[in-house]
């Protein structure tokens, strides 16, 4: 019998409680501190850290200190801690790169939860079990302190609050980020979604936090956000303009990826068993409300794409031509849109024979309007072009209910169902 977990899914998610502490004492949490020529800072904070965890956190910790290629007295720092206290150990990396430190030691630790934190200790340590409780109860799969949660207390200057606000705001608008704070150094997330996750997270330095947030929110995955109390740090060694060109460049690239299907999102699915989506309705057909409003959302946008074509191609065309001609671009480009976002199609498996079907559905389309504008001539000879339009809107009406539902039963079917009775039988 197999005792592995398929790479398509992610198991369910479980109390850490159940096996998490073995008789080998693994820890339950390791918290990562990056670090890059901190020898005056590294052993205060340390100390510092170990002592809220020993007096406020009830199950075994460790501390991995990650020096990422330092160059001053850090190595000698961290190796006389790790040897001189139980709960530290030290991570030489000879490559700078905070993702990549995190990379590294996530994927070697045999904690099931994995958090970071800045050196600095700008964020209050009291956060830091708000932060992981929610892992360790399987509630989330990955959790963020948030300097921009309006219960947040932050102490920083204007130049940086701009910028932190700006950032998020890209993200929001270029990405559809729902999370607040990609980049406050204090995130955790639970060992087996960082497995899968972090092969698919590119970035080596100070975007690989937002986009691994981006991928795992894309993916459905559960982010837990905790507002923390935070005191900038006037001596950071962040260079802002090179970093923020950088993220510029990162969300660049991983909003390409997205818009082609070409990030393997479903590898982190996760069979939630009491997911209320996941309940059997009578008389409902699993995703039909959230299906009908992406369609809807698409549609509107297609019909307007739709009517500007009909108007710039009216100038030179008959009406025929003309309608012909916009049904036909704006009907590719609406299977397309339809196929990404109301139907999840991910990956570009498919597309032609879809494109295919969805030109079927726009014949149906063009002889339903194309109809229309006949019946419209015969009847007033020479409609005026508002006529027109009116007409037009009403087949496409009509058009747009057919075609939804050939979308749904035909060109984009929920095979869902039948897959998952054919696991059954297997």
């Amino acid at each position: 019998m197999r005792t592995d977990t398929p790479w398509s899914t992610l198991p369910a998610r479980e109390h850490l409680l159940a096996g998490a502490v073995d008789a080998a004492g693994a820890p339950v949490l390791d918290v990562v501190v990056p670090v890059f020529n901190e020898e005056k800072d590294l052993e205060p904070c340390v100390l510092r850290l170990r002592e809220h965890l020993t007096r406020t956190f009830p199950y075994p910790f460790r501390i991995t200190v990650a020096d990422n290629a330092s160059t001053d007295r850090t190595p000698r720092v961290a190796a006389r801690l790790a040897a001189t206290v139980p709960e530290v150990c030290s991570y030489r990396l000879e490559e700078k790169g905070r993702g990549r430190a995190l990379r590294t030691v996530w994927s070697h630790s045999d904690a099931p939860v994995l958090a970071y934190m800045d050196v600095d200790l700008s964020t209050d340590l009291n956060a830091l079990l708000p932060l992981v409780a929610p892992l360790i109860s399987g509630h989330s799969d990955l959790a963020i302190g948030s300097r921009l949660a309006r219960s947040s207390r932050v102490v920083r200057g204007s130049k940086r609050e701009f910028i932190s606000r700006a950032y998020n705001l890209i993200l929001r608008s270029s990405l559809a980020a729902r999370f607040s704070d990609a980049q406050c150094g204090f995130k955790a997330i639970r060992r087996e979604v960082a497995q899968r996750l972090l092969p698919m997270v590119e970035d080596t330095g100070w975007f690989f936090d937002t986009e691994m947030l981006v991928l795992a929110e894309r993916a459905g995955l559960r982010i837990h956000e905790v507002p923390v109390d935070w005191v900038d740090d006037p001596d950071s060694t962040v260079h802002i303009v090179r970093t923020a060109t950088d993220d510029l460049k990162g969300v660049w690239r991983v909003g390409r990826a997205l818009a082609v299907g070409a990030l393997p999102l479903d590898r982190l699915a996760r069979p939630f068993g009491d997911d209320p989506r996941d309940r059997a309705l009578s008389g409902v057909p699993g995703g039909l409300a959230r299906q009908l409003v992406g369609f809807c959302v698409v549609g509107a946008l297609s019909t307007l794409f739709y009517l500007a074509l009909y108007s710039l191609f009216r100038t030179g065309l008959g009406p025929q031509f003309a309608n012909g001609g916009a049904l036909l671009v704006s009907a590719v480009a609406n299977t397309a849109a339809n196929r990404r976002l109301t139907f999840r199609v991910r990956g570009r498996g498919g597309a032609l024979r879809h494109q295919a079907q969805g030109l079927v559905v726009f014949a149906i389309g063009l002889a339903l309007t194309g109809g229309s504008l006949a019946a419209l001539g015969a009847v007033s000879g020479s409609p005026s072009h508002g006529t027109e339009l009116a007409v037009l809107i009403t087949a496409n009406l009509a058009a747009t209910v057919l075609r939804f539902l050939l979308f749904r039963a035909w060109v984009f079917p929920d095979r869902s169902g039948s897959e998952h009775e054919l696991r059954n039988v297997r």
